[in-house]
């Protein structure tokens, strides 16, 4: 038998700000550190996103959001090795894991690989001066689902 509450979520489903801010609370009822630590540096990130921007985030730029921060956890982590530092590092990439539960499933190297190539063909290019309009093409497909980096690198890999 469903509560009240699983019938509202199912008709109205929250948006990625709404259950950060939910499993906080739930994180912060368990005394769970690290998923509270997490989210409230996930909270934080959107707010001052949601102030810039002058309205709520929608969940595209709330993915944005996060992304940012498992970009700048992975260039911690390698920072914290690069000093010698391995469990800063091993708490950074543990973050960064618990980043993606939030985001849509990661597409393999395999998989952006295949998108390129139908942009590619679509937008006609013939080599790496093309590569700004693959990436303008291929970004909103791949959109939460791939870090800009990753795609940029494989793109430019195909073009040459």
């Amino acid at each position: 038998m469903f509560n009240l509450l699983q019938i509202i979520q199912t008709v109205c489903p929250m948006s990625l700000v709404e259950k950060i801010v939910q499993d906080l609370k739930d994180a912060m009822k368990a005394r769970d550190e690290f998923r509270t630590s997490c989210l409230r540096m996930a909270k934080a990130a959107l707010k001052n996103e949601q102030v810039a921007r002058g309205h709520e985030l929608e969940d595209q730029e709330a993915q944005a959001v996060l992304q940012g921060l498992i970009r700048k956890g992975r260039d911690a982590a390698k920072e914290f090795r690069a000093g010698n530092r391995e469990s800063m590092a091993l708490k950074e990439e543990r973050e960064v894991e618990f980043f993606h539960e939030y985001l849509p499933k990661q597409l393999s190297p395999d998989e952006i690989e295949g998108v390129l190539k139908e942009v590619i063909a679509e937008v006609s290019a013939q080599g790496p001066k093309d590569l700004g309009k693959v990436m303008k093409a291929a970004m909103p497909r791949i959109a939460g689902k791939a870090q800009g980096k990753e795609v940029n690198e494989i793109a430019g890999r195909l073009l040459n």
